[in-house]
């Protein structure tokens, strides 16, 4: 999985996922990634699928290990962040998500997954990150485990 975010100066670029896994909350822009695709190539097709941008320049900041229910199986889902330095294009709704600029004070944390407000500070202060979540079948943490990392 990836997970691509935009920060510009006091403001982040976060969407509202309109269908699917996440419905319902502000989030970054990402996804799966396809076969014979790699953690970078997914996360630049999901920018430009998910909110018409072209990502150019970007670096891995992150790395979470999400322990989840899903369809009443227990997956892992290892999740790529990275933060996105240069694009083109103007960000635009699409089918998936509803794109908008939060000032980095007023991000929706209440709208957001609940483990958003342990690494997005992280994120937010330049730093790299990594760890292992675990929710339950209702999408409750139940353990958290993020730490702020010199490296990937």
């Amino acid at each position: 999985m990836t997970l691509g975010l935009v920060l510009e100066k006091d403001q982040i670029l976060l969407g509202m996922k309109k269908a699917g896994f996440g419905a319902g909350r502000w989030n970054g822009f990402g996804g799966k990634v396809q076969g014979g695709e790699t953690v970078e190539a997914a996360m630049v097709r999901e920018c430009e699928e998910e909110c018409g941008i072209k990502v150019t320049k970007y670096e891995q900041v992150g790395q979470i290990d999400f322990n989840v229910m899903f369809k009443g199986n227990r997956e892992i889902l290892s999740t790529h962040f990275f933060r996105i330095l240069e694009y083109s294009g103007t960000p635009t709704e699409t089918e998936e998500m509803k794109p908008q600029w939060f000032k980095t004070n007023e991000i929706p944390y209440k709208s957001m997954w609940a483990d958003d407000s342990y690494w997005m500070p992280i994120f937010l202060r330049g730093k790299k990150f990594n760890g292992n979540i675990k929710f339950d079948e209702k999408d409750i943490m139940l353990e958290n485990n993020i730490k702020e990392v010199e490296k990937l």
